[in-house]
């Protein structure tokens, strides 16, 4: 396989790790989670694929010099839940691995609505949900596993497509009607500040930006994506006395972020930023190191054999190329 496929180095995407629950079939956010034995397996997988284990600082330091004698990788983790220290910092001290926590500072605020766990909430404790989305009438069985995956997709995207505000509006509405608790599971899933202040003093940990609210930037005016990203950040500074040099965007893929948010992170002084886009470092991130790629370790699939599959290029290389295939 050729080596160039998986480029010079990696940044690695978790959210969650925390021990696996029983879930009876239907776990819609289950790709936002690992359990700690798999972070401890990849992490000894890719020590033994011979990959340097480095920071943000020195993936920049190694992107802007053009020094790619060996490979390295890069370890973050999104929003700021609990589990990040209780399950998942252990595990990178124990393997002598930096890591990124890139911190919504809603979460530890309780301003952060998790709406996506929200709605997962309240499609698992009914047999029924009915609500109205934007003029569009949901009437959907929620009894078995399948009925609740199918009424938790059937409902996701509507939200999703609608202006952050009115999003939130709609799901705290959803969340009322069903006696589901939105602040109490920021409340129960986040870091609080002294959390953080623990990570920051943390020697392998860098506590990097995430917005304030976790807002998609791109569904705001750039005043409003500008207060989200420098509020966060002087949040964080405010708690720790460290303003974060390095920026994650909410949800990150290209319809919620893009070339204006790229160059706001830019202009407002961050080192780095990433998003969710898949894929591997190359040398021209070392010019615009404000759109990084990151490979996302996903829940469903927490197996050694994918994970190689994906670091050796070939699936990414694949995707590139029967798009011009089926275009021609």
């Amino acid at each position: 396989m050729p080596a160039g496929l998986s480029g010079v180095g990696v940044i690695f995407m978790l959210h969650r790790v925390r021990p696996q629950e029983e879930t009876d079939g239907f776990a819609p956010n289950g790709i936002l989670e690992i359990t700690p034995e798999y972070l401890n397996a990849v992490l000894t997988a890719v020590r033994a694929l011979d990959y340097d284990f480095v920071n943000l600082d020195e993936a920049k330091r190694r992107l802007v010099d053009q020094r790619f004698d060996r490979k390295f990788a890069v370890f973050t983790l999104d929003d700021g839940y609990h589990d990040n220290l209780e399950y998942a910092a252990p595990i990178f001290a124990r393997h002598n691995a930096p890591f990124t926590v890139y911190l919504s500072s809603g979460m530890p605020d309780g301003t952060a609505e998790l709406w996506w766990i929200g709605l997962e909430q309240v499609i698992r404790q009914t047999e029924h949900v009915s609500f109205e989305i934007a003029g569009s009438i949901f009437d959907l069985p929620t009894r078995s596993p399948e009925e609740k995956s199918h009424a938790f997709n059937a409902i996701y995207w509507p939200l999703r497509s609608l202006p952050e505000t009115e999003l939130r509006h709609q799901v705290r509405l959803l969340c009322e009607r069903y006696g589901v608790d939105l602040a109490k599971i920021t409340t129960d899933c986040s870091l609080t500040w002294d959390d953080v202040r623990e990570l920051d003093d943390h020697a392998l940990c860098t506590v990097g930006a995430h917005t304030v609210d976790h807002y998609a930037l791109s569904k705001l005016s750039e005043a409003e994506a500008r207060r989200e990203i420098i509020g966060g950040a002087d949040r964080i500074k405010q708690e720790t006395g460290n303003w974060p040099r390095h920026f994650s965007y909410p949800y990150g893929d290209l319809g919620s972020a893009n070339k204006r948010e790229y160059e706001l992170a830019r202009f407002l002084g961050f080192d780095s930023a990433t998003t969710t886009q898949k894929g591997f470092l190359t040398a021209r991130h070392g010019n615009n190191p404000f759109a990084m790629p990151r490979l996302s370790l996903n829940g469903d699939y927490q197996d050694l054999r994918i994970l190689k599959v994906l670091m050796s290029g070939l699936p990414f290389a694949l995707a590139s190329i029967i798009p011009s295939i089926e275009v021609s």
